[in-house]
């Protein structure tokens, strides 16, 4: 019997060649993900940046709420008192 020594060096051949185009395109896919994760994760700054500025922002919206519930007792309690105060002069 005669044995198909050609035959099988290009099934080898054929198959090596798919082997490396399949490699080759998920290893292309697995980098665009790769860059896709990086550009939105963002670096390392930009999120140092936006930490501050929310710690920021909350600082200054603590301060706000502080002033003003000082601004409004202070304007409630000099109305109160002032008609009272008019009364004991008069």
């Amino acid at each position: 019997m005669k044995t198909h020594a050609g035959r099988h060096t290009k099934d080898k051949t054929l198959l090596i060649s798919m082997g490396e185009s399949i490699g080759s395109t998920l290893g292309a896919i697995a980098g665009r993900a790769h860059a896709v994760k990086k550009a939105l994760s963002g670096s390392r700054i930009s999120r140092t940046v936006k930490q501050k500025g929310r710690k920021f922002v909350k600082k200054v919206k603590s301060a706000r709420r502080k002033t003003s519930r000082r601004s409004s007792r202070r304007a409630t309690s000099s109305a109160q008192r002032s008609p009272g105060r008019a009364r004991s002069k008069a």
